[in-house]
């Protein structure tokens, strides 16, 4: 048996440990063969050297989410514990997309961000679904400048629908490239933080990166190229058809939405909803669902998102109450 003490240092015991040490019992759930204790500010972890590793690496990593994001949940816990094979830090090491600017790092950093890589590594369409604040559109950019570095495409192509979100783009200065600009800032964004600024001018002078409106793909074919479609909630049926008949030769493609913030008019179906449905069967399709679980942004994001989430389900179950035929009970009796 060895044993291995860790103090925690500058770090709110309760919003690390949980309630009751809740998050250390769900640590040691998962390594039955050792034995967890908290005490004060201290961690002590008894067991077999190969298991007090991962644990100490798995504590590790806990650690810097806990000073990313300002809490530890037990469905943090569970993701990293889902992290298989080789010790935590190593792991997460192999998981770079690509070094960024000024040392940025970019991986993915939740359980649901790592299978979105991994089903653009395994497919050549990709549809990537969830809410603002996941990442999808950060990592799906990552990829695509990953693949144009590593020469696996000559180009990347990035567009999305110009629907305004409660905005009319007739009352904005400038011609139509200045006015879809603001709608394109996620993405320039991302990029700025991918690849050093003097490049990514060369790269847009050159055609080598283009943005541009989902309309401007109409009549072409994309080789060669990885293409992203963003914000795809807001294509029409007709849109996202044009869209995906555009693949060529060597081309990937991730689409990303979220199905929760549809801009289209009242009447207009979304045409992402009516693809995943038409195209649930095809193989050589990866589908990947992120959720309030995977938001990286400010803590109170995801808050915000699960009670928006709660208020929705809510009105669904009194509009359907509020359907049933008064007298009745759900037998029908």
């Amino acid at each position: 048996m060895v044993e291995k003490v860790i103090t925690l240092e500058n770090i709110p015991l309760l919003d690390f440990l949980g309630p009751g040490n809740e998050n250390i019992k769900h640590i040691a759930a998962a390594f039955p063969q050792s034995k967890l204790v908290s005490r004060g500010n201290e961690i002590r972890i008894q067991g077999r050297a190969p298991e007090i590793l991962r644990i100490n690496d798995l504590l590790n990593m806990l650690l810097q989410h806990f000073h990313r994001f300002g809490h530890i949940t037990p469905e943090n816990i569970q993701e990293y514990i889902a992290l298989e094979g080789a010790p935590f830090e190593e792991n997460l090491k192999n998981d770079v997309i690509i070094y960024g600017n000024k040392g940025l790092v970019v991986k993915p950093k939740s359980a649901n961000q790592r299978k979105l890589v991994e089903a653009s590594f395994k497919n050549d369409l990709v549809f990537a679904l969830g809410p603002a604040g996941t990442g999808k559109t950060y990592i799906a950019v990552a990829l695509a400048v990953r693949a144009l570095k590593n020469r696996e495409v000559k180009r990347i192509i990035i567009t999305r629908p110009a629907v305004e979100a409660g905005e009319n783009l007739g009352f904005l200065p400038g011609d139509l490239q200045e006015k879809l600009d603001p709608y394109l800032r996620p993405i320039y964004d991302a990029l700025s933080d991918m690849v050093p600024s003097e490049k990514l001018k060369f790269y847009q002078e050159t055609r080598v990166i283009e943005i541009a409106p989902l309309a401007y793909m109409r009549g072409r074919t994309l080789h060669d190229a990885f293409v992203l479609l963003d914000e795809a909630q807001n294509t029409t049926s007709e849109q996202i058809k044009m869209f995906l008949t555009r693949m060529g030769p060597n081309s990937k493609v991730i689409i990303t939405g979220d199905q929760t913030q549809v801009d289209l008019p009242k009447r207009q179906k979304s045409g992402l909803r009516e693809a995943l449905h038409v195209l649930k069967d095809v193989k050589g399709i990866g589908i990947v669902s992120l959720s309030g679980k995977d938001v990286i942004r400010h803590k109170l994001v995801k808050s915000i998102i699960e009670a928006y989430e709660k208020n929705e389900s809510q009105k669904v179950t009194e509009k359907d109450e509020h359907k049933r035929p008064k007298g009745t009970d759900e037998g029908g009796a």
